[in-house]
């Protein structure tokens, strides 16, 4: 800033060129003597040093030289006046600048400094400089601080020491110095006046590195204009961009004080290419943890394939992106491929496709569809060399040569890049696909990645999908699914909320809205707790499909305090290479516990509780179902549970700990129970009464032991002869199983209650 420049400001003195009548030997206020005349002063002309200068004798104690002229001074105005002297004869005097300070009224404006540091004259003919900075602020460097009440100033300078000295003194300069203060002034300092450019073509790397290093916690300025960088950038200090900046993709920019969507948009001229350059940044950032979007929403054309940007394929430090919205927009980037190849399937080699056609073709990450695949079977890798596909989970029934299909969903964040990610966390952000695209794509593996308090709004085809161990501890909490298939009716919608194909999940306090499935789980330990998940449809006896489906026998599984609406539990072990039983644990470690199941306009056959062995051999080893609430209405169903055997039976002679207790039905024609208590009322002596536990044994299983028997009233013979024997029990007869035969020693009549068991709870 130079206000002689921009405000017209006339700072200079005249010179002495001009004549002396326009110096002062006092103030240089009107009315105050001048040197016009004096026989101490005098004009030279042919000095050796100066081009035109004020010879003068040193006569009073302080000999004084003020302009006439007013020279102004205002608010953030900074003035240098500088002398520059030598003593040609005579005693060897001190010099300093001086001036006279002038308020609005003209009255000297008192007790402010109006001399500047004096300099000893040492030497004759030496030039020496003498300065001083004159200003109405008080800051480092300002020699006479006048404050608000001086307008003017008459400038010049004093001589003082002994008399008699003579001096030549050059035309006094005064200069506006702003600048020298301006970076003190402002607190932010600006990339050009450290050689950036702004052309969109030099690099100005070099020019961001040092503005920064003297920022010393003031702000840096980007001002207009674009700023290529070919280098990575770390900004230690807050920035602000009035002008954008271009990167080469593999190179970061990293905001240290301004980490944030809105920064990064204003950086890079758009919020997509912003959020994308604040991702990659936030894999490589120590100093912050998380990437907070401001609020804002992205817009998004196509995926982003999150390992390709940041260029890693392993990272397990804990990183967040918080608090926005990404938002597809319609375009060829989000269709899915699909592939249809040859390949032939050995349960020898059960994760692996062998002389799959056109494998080049095939996409990581692409369903695998075809006969004997189960639900939610991926590709995790691929050999083309070898011509192999590696799958995510075993076939049931695909031995041979077959075809198959590959599609490859598009995820707006794709992470099937990273062989290793763990403790990725997406908080408060909305997924807003708008059937458009899909949520989510894990990492191939990596432990306890999180998703708090997100929304996915209307994903094409698969909200959160996990192709290998990259679920493996998830976190999915306070979440909410929202289908993009809701006008639909259940049997034909496609959509999944979101699989896992590894251990220990936790999926707590989420809403799922009108999918085809919520989740599709395989592996084991998993907490399910109070989610409200409901795939009812407008259908008059609507047909409803499963919420949740478990693809492995023992899943050692919590689902406790959920509402499920409309939909029901399938267990089945389709993620099994040899799903008959061998020795492996069969289906068991599945608590069901304190959940509200309700139905809806369905028919009669719906069932809550299905389970589906693709194999046989197998049985119930360790199962509850308790203090659960079973409600239908608008319908009455036959009962709550189900055996599917479309591929097999259980082998109920085998159950053992199954625990079916504590509920409740409403609007249910058969209840179920186990233990089964009976009463049994016995009209016709016989030795051996013959107690039925009819429809109550769960899935139509068959009694394994009688737990208790005990009589309400007399047993008697058919002449009413009272007797005290006690029968004892043969099991499982009858011809479904489901008796227990009561063996007397002779006949008898009498009340009997039966307490018995389809499993032996051991």
């Amino acid at each position: 800033m130079n206000k002689a420049i921009t405000d017209g400001l006339v700072l200079m003195p005249p010179p002495f060129s001009a004549g002396l009548m326009l110096w002062s030997r006092e103030d240089g206020t009107p009315g105050s003597g001048s040197y016009q005349g004096l026989a101490n002063a005098a004009l030279v002309s042919n000095d050796q040093d100066f081009a035109g200068c004020l010879e003068l004798q040193k006569l009073d104690a302080t000999q004084k030289l003020r302009s006439f002229a007013q020279t102004p001074i205002q608010p953030g105005l900074y003035l240098q006046v500088t002398a520059r002297v030598k003593v040609v004869s005579g005693n060897l005097p001190t010099v300093r600048i001086a001036a006279w300070a002038g308020d609005v009224g003209g009255a000297n404006v008192a007790g402010v400094t109006q001399v500047g540091p004096s300099v000893t004259l040492t030497t004759y003919g030496e030039v020496v400089t003498v300065k001083a900075i004159i200003s109405p602020a008080t800051r480092t460097g300002v020699d006479m601080a006048w404050g608000t009440a001086a307008v003017y100033g008459h400038v010049g300078l004093d001589l003082t020491g002994p008399n008699g000295g003579v001096v030549r003194i050059d035309d006094i300069l005064v200069e506006d110095v702003t600048n020298v203060f301006i970076r003190k002034l402002m607190d932010w300092v600006d990339v050009r006046d450290y050689g950036a450019l702004g052309n969109g073509v030099a690099n100005d790397a070099p020019a961001f590195l040092a503005a920064d290093a003297d920022a010393n916690g003031r702000e840096v300025l980007v001002p207009s204009g674009v700023f290529r960088l070919t280098s990575d950038v770390s900004i230690n200090n807050r920035i602000r961009f009035e002008g954008t900046v271009s990167m080469p993709e593999n190179r970061k920019l990293t905001l240290v004080r301004n980490f944030d969507l809105n920064t990064h948009e204003q950086a890079f001229g758009s919020e997509l290419e912003g959020f994308k350059r604040a991702l990659q940044a936030l894999f490589y950032f120590t100093d912050h943890v998380t990437l907070d979007l401001s609020g804002r929403r992205v817009e998004m054309t196509e995926p982003i394939d999150v390992a390709a940007l940041t260029g890693l394929t392993s990272f397990t430090n804990r990183r967040v992106v918080r608090n926005g919205s990404l938002n597809a927009v319609a375009s060829a980037g989000w269709a899915t491929e699909e592939v249809t190849s040859v390949a032939t399937y050995s349960t020898a080699n059960s994760l692996v496709l062998t002389g799959v056609s056109n494998v080049a073709s095939v996409p990581v990450g692409a369903l695998v569809v075809g006969t004997g695949v189960g639900r939610e079977v991926y590709v995790r890798s691929k050999n083309v060399g070898a011509g192999t596909v590696e799958l995510s989970q075993p076939l049931y029934g695909a031995a041979g040569t077959r075809s198959y299909t590959f599609r490859r969903f598009k995820y707006m964040l794709d992470f099937t890049g990273f062989d290793q990610l763990s403790r990725f966390e997406m908080e408060g952000l909305e997924f807003n696909c708008l059937g458009l695209c899909s949520g989510v794509m894990l990492p191939l593996s990596g432990t306890t990645q999180r998703f708090v308090s997100c929304s996915f709004n209307r994903p094409l085809d698969r909200g959160i999908t996990s192709i290998g161990g990259g679920c493996q501890g998830m976190f999915v909490d306070m979440c909410q699914f929202l289908s993009n298939e809701q006008g639909l009716a259940a049997v034909d919608r496609t959509t999944i909320a979101m699989n896992v194909q590894a251990n220990d999940t936790k999926i707590r306090n989420n809403r799922i809205v009108r999918f085809a499935h919520f989740a599709v789980m395989n592996g084991t330990s998993h907490l399910i707790h109070a989610n409200h998940f409901f795939q009812g449809d407008d259908e008059v006896a609507g047909v409803r499909r499963a919420g949740l489906v478990f693809t492995q026998t023992n899943v050692s599984t919590v689902i406790t305090g959920n509402y499920i609406d409309n939909c029901f539990i399938e267990w089945g072990n389709e993620h099994d290479a040899f799903p008959d039983f061998d020795t492996e644990f069969s289906f068991g470690g599945l608590n069901i516990v304190g959940n509200v199941f309700i139905g809806s306009n369905t028919t009669s056959a719906f069932r809550w509780i299905v389970v589906k062995p693709y194999g046989s051999g197998h049985f119930l080893n360790g199962f509850s179902i308790v203090a659960n609430s079973f409600r239908v209405f608008n319908a009455i169903v036959d009962r709550v549970d189900m055996l599917d055997t479309s591929f097999s039976t259980l082998d109920f002679t085998k159950s053992r700990n199954v625990r079916v207790e504590g509920n409740s039905f409403n609007q249910v024609s058969q209840t179920i129970m186990n233990p089964v208590v009976v009463t049994h009322t016995q009209n016709t002596a016989a030795d051996t009464w013959n107690v039925s536990a009819g429809g109550y044994i769960p899935f139509g299983g068959k009694i394994r032991m009688m737990e208790s028997v005990s009589t309400e009233g007399a047993v008697t013979t058919s002449a009413n002869a009272v007797r005290y024997t006690l029968p004892y029990g043969v099991p499982g007869t009858g011809g479904a199983g489901n008796e227990v035969q009561l063996k007397w020693g002779e006949a008898v009549k009498g009340v009997g209650i039966v307490k018995m068991r389809m499993d032996i709870p051991i």
